[in-house]
């Protein structure tokens, strides 16, 4: 999951952030509203933490041009007022959820996984392919019907293959949608995560690798 957290209090952007980074979801700051639509139009997003209140363009703005666009990302909308009409508002632009400032880190963690899992308009809620079955929400994974345990970098993984189904994703791609825009562009680290996850995943491999271009989940090395 990659979420982009739109809050100018940048001693709570990065709270955020660090607590984010602990639960390995991957998350860019910005502090004000024009940075974020700069960020969106270039990046993909599974969830926007969104203060209302923010410089530039408004929060709600923001989320409208969010729908608009169909960006497909969704929205958690923060605010200081805990008024009904205030999370009214935010609805009825676009938001999906709502928290009120001050909050606790687990309850953000929980929403934003219960939004990342919400399908998109052709994405099942539990993903399956390659004799796989991973459950987003769940935090779950089953290779035919054997439980695989994961580490949350491999989680990260093989959700972004698997959402792919059998399409290639570039290493590029997976170092930018679960870690974040801070990672070392040259690091190892997606090629020894797919080491590893391999190796969780047993044989025959369902990982391949696309020589000069990436890794692809192939049906055909279904376990059986």
């Amino acid at each position: 999951m990659r979420v982009l957290v739109v809050e100018d209090e940048l001693y709570l952007a990065e709270a955020v952030q660090a607590g984010l980074r602990l639960e390995a979801i991957a998350s860019d700051i910005v502090g004000d509203g024009d940075s974020a639509l700069e960020r969106l139009s270039v990046n993909e997003y599974d969830v926007v933490v969104l203060d209302r209140d923010i410089p530039g363009t408004h929060g709600d703005d923001v989320c409208r041009i969010i729908v608009e666009r169909q960006l497909g990302c969704r929205v958690l909308m923060l605010t200081a007022a805990s008024h009904l009409q205030e999370k009214v508002t935010g609805f009825e632009v676009g938001a999906d959820d709502y928290l009120t400032k001050p909050f606790d880190l687990k309850e953000l963690v929980v929403r934003l996984r219960s939004l990342a899992r919400r399908p998109r308009e052709s994405t099942p809620p539990v993903l399956e392919y390659a004799g796989i079955r991973l459950d987003p929400f769940r935090r779950e994974v089953f290779r035919s019907g054997r439980y695989i345990s994961l580490t949350r970098k491999q989680f990260a993984i093989l959700e972004i293959l698997m959402t792919a189904r059998g399409g290639v994703v570039s290493a590029e791609t997976l170092l930018e949608r679960a870690w974040d825009e801070n990672a070392d562009p040259f690091t190892n680290a997606v090629r020894i995560t797919i080491s590893t996850l391999r190796k969780r995943l047993g044989e025959p491999s369902p990982i391949h690798t696309v020589p000069g271009v990436g890794y692809r989940l192939d049906e055909a090395s279904q376990d059986q």
